[in-house]
């Protein structure tokens, strides 16, 4: 890491107490709270990987394709030069040095290559790194990992298609599949006139026999149009049913996929999201006609996993960019970090970050033992929507508490906080807004109750630890165990989500941590704005522990 000790003169005057870039560090190694993580939940065997890793992401070249990336936004091409349709998008070579060190480092395929326990849970932490260094190249690398369950619902397709998924290879050419190094999936679900409400989706799917299917229609949304496949919904025969659309048909030629622009967005500027349209857009059913949702809903499953993951990764990246900074700049005679107020604040974004740390790797262990273990598909079924729904709300929140740590420097685009911040709340609209996650949460409670008792059980595990937590969760219990109004699903949600990291944080932290987020999440002892926690914090132990410099 860089120091601040050599003064650079400006001409008129001399460049001091500005912090140093934040550039050539270890993002695992200096994350505490993820080691621990990564050894408890059961994927200690991937250390040497993370942190190899995160030494590459958090290198000086690395930094920069991030900011290079989202400085140069992808192009769309629909039209070759002699008029040909081709539907093609170019991306900075950036774009592309990011993809090819997330797919070689397996981001897109780790549990389904090495289907070992604790596999689910060391790509959890690889995404946190990469989300880290920048979000927008991580959706097509999410969408690519989310895809494998749902074709396993087609074995015949799974067989076709998983081993070019596999290949640790990024190919970005536009290629059919079979003369490629490797394969990227997108998925393709929302409309004009829907949104989240799916069922009424218009695209139609016309069968030409032996489960092949044309589709007319459009899409409103669809990341990363680059991808070679895409599960899409389409209304069948039998109703709303899920298909594999690939780029190109299986005798060479361009499919009927048309990209009618790119999206111009408030923040993933890196990534390219479009608007589509199917004319007779050959296609391959997965699973049973009219079984469209439930199909799909495991690739859903698995990005909702990856919203909690990349809103981590904003909130740690917020948080270690305000740590540096404060470390190093000085004000009224004394570093910022040795600043009463500005101890509060560290503290209780420290907090946030490591609950939300601690959360998502222990909802990524439920993965890996969701298929054997029916109390871990439970618990994963429930607490991946509350995590979801909290996590992506307290997003903003962090990274704009973090930007003011930061004041003016944190406001201009050479730092990386603007970009944190235009990318924040993306995870709380990606794969179901607030309202479709906490209605999701409601279905769950009615239809799965051995759910319920699996997200009660992993609560309970701290009972006695601590009053607060002790009383706030009696109050949860009954609200689990009892029907629950529509209105008052956002706050169960939240309910939930605090109590789970509660338990967590009492469980695997040191005390401080454990009774300060007790105490300010918990029960009214702290405000409601970061920087609010109790006088009697060891602020200092909570930040040491967060960012090891």
């Amino acid at each position: 890491m860089k120091t601040d000790l050599e003064v650079l003169s400006a001409g008129t005057h001399a460049v001091v107490n500005q912090a140093p870039l934040l550039v050539d560090y270890n993002l695992f190694k200096t994350d505490g709270v993820l080691v621990e993580a990564l050894e408890r939940e059961g994927a200690g065997w991937a250390r040497a990987r993370l942190e190899e890793f995160g030494r590459l992401t958090g290198t000086e070249e690395a930094i920069r394709w991030g900011f290079q990336a989202n400085e140069n936004p992808p192009l769309l091409h629909t039209h070759d030069r002699f008029g040909h349709r081709i539907d093609e998008v170019e991306f900075h070579p950036a774009w592309h040095s990011l993809m090819r060190l997330s797919i070689e480092h397996g981001l897109a395929s780790l549990p389904w290559t090495e289907p070992k326990q604790g596999a689910h849970v060391a790509r959890a932490a690889l995404m946190l790194l990469a989300s880290e260094n920048e979000a927008g190249h991580t959706c097509p690398v999410s969408m690519t990992y989310a895809v494998v369950p749902a074709l396993r619902k087609q074995p015949d397709l799974a067989r076709e298609w998983e081993p070019h998924i596999h290949r640790l290879k990024y190919d970005p050419r536009a290629r059919p599949v079979s003369e490629k190094a490797g394969a990227l999936m997108g998925m393709a679900m929302t409309e004009k006139q829907g949104g989240s409400d799916v069922r009424s989706n218009t695209t139609l799917a016309e069968t030409t026999g032996g489960g092949a299917y044309l589709l007319t229609g459009h899409k409103w949304f669809c990341s990363a149009p680059m991808c070679d496949a895409f599960l899409v919904l389409a209304q069948a025969l039998g109703g709303l049913t899920c298909f594999l659309v690939p780029r190109w048909t299986p005798d060479g030629e361009r499919n009927q996929f048309h990209i009618q622009r790119l999206k111009s967005k408030l923040g993933n500027r890196s990534n390219a999201s479009s608007e589509v349209e199917f004319d007779g857009a050959w296609a391959r059913i997965v699973g049973e006609e009219g079984r469209g949702v439930s199909t799909i809903i495991d690739m859903v499953q698995h990005t909702r996993l990856d919203c909690v993951i990349g809103s981590a990764s904003l909130m740690r990246q917020a948080l270690v960019q305000a740590i540096h900074h404060t470390r190093h700049r000085k004000a009224f005679g004394r570093l910022l970090v040795d600043q009463p107020l500005m101890q509060n604040v560290l503290a209780d974004l420290a907090l946030e970050s490591e609950a939300a740390t601690m959360l998502m790797m222990r909802l990524a262990r439920a993965f890996d033992a969701r298929q054997e273990d029916a109390g871990e598909r439970g618990f994963a079924r429930l607490a991946t929507a509350a995590a979801k729904y909290w996590v992506s709300k307290r997003g903003p929140s962090q990274v704009n508490e973090a930007l003011e740590c930061l004041g003016g420097n944190g406001f201009v685009e050479e730092c990386i906080l603007p970009r944190l911040y235009r990318e924040a709340p993306l995870n709380s609209i990606w794969e179901g807004s607030g309202n479709v996650i906490c209605l999701d949460i409601l279905r769950a409670m009615n239809k799965e109750p051995e759910a319920v008792e699996s997200v009660l059980e992993e609560i309970r595990l701290a009972r006695g630890s601590d009053r607060r937590f002790d009383a706030f969760t009696k109050i949860l219990e009954k609200d689990l165990t009892e029907p629950v109004a529509e209105l008052e699903a956002r706050l169960l949600a939240e309910r939930l989500a605090l109590a789970l990291q509660a338990s967590l944080l009492i469980r695997n932290s040191i005390p401080e941590v454990a009774d300060v987020f007790c105490g300010s999440r918990l029960s009214d002892e702290g405000g409601r704005a970061f920087g609010t926690l109790s006088p009697n914090t060891n602020f200092q132990a909570i930040i040491n522990r967060a960012f090891e410099a």
